[in-house]
């Protein structure tokens, strides 16, 4: 019975770890990004919100191959000019201008001008999944949504 109860300790004590790792490099990301997100959340009128949840779900926190080797942090398809690395996703420079190009894809949308300024990230969400962002719209639009509260996003 003691031996049982030593396994438990170390379980629970293991996952503990595991969540306060996790909850640290979240806000590891969130805090890397979030002055970034503010500016451009100021030019373009997309709610910061929006800029970091994408981002935090498309590149996996960072952690991505294709956000640590292309520093492309939306799933933005396009060229990329890394040797030995096929992928149909398109490589930046700096993560900076990975969420540049991504301000500028939405402003270049139909439903830009509609909600440019609106802090409302739902009709974001909405909008941006109807345009086609991902190939699996309901499951992309409860993943970004997730991610703005489990990360304390809402504007």
């Amino acid at each position: 019975m003691k031996h049982f109860k030593n396994i438990k300790v170390v379980v629970i004590s293991l996952v503990l770890t595991f969540i306060s790792t996790n909850i640290n490099a979240q806000n590891k990301y969130i805090k890397e990004n979030e002055k970034l997100a503010a500016t451009l959340s100021q030019e373009y009128g997309i709610p910061s919100s929006i800029i970091l949840a994408i981002a935090y779900v498309e590149s996996g926190g960072g952690t991505s191959k294709n956000s640590k080797v292309l520093k492309n942090h939306f799933g933005i398809v396009g060229k990329n000019n890394v040797p030995n690395y096929k992928s149909r996703y398109k490589s930046f420079d700096s993560i900076k201008d990975s969420y540049i190009a991504f301000c500028e894809l939405l402003s270049r949308k139909k439903y830009y001008s509609k909600l440019k300024g609106s802090d409302n990230h739902n009709a974001w969400i909405k909008a941006i999944a109807a345009a086609g962002y991902s190939t699996q719209p309901e499951a992309w639009k409860q993943k970004i949504s997730s991610a703005i509260k489990k990360l304390g996003l809402a504007d």
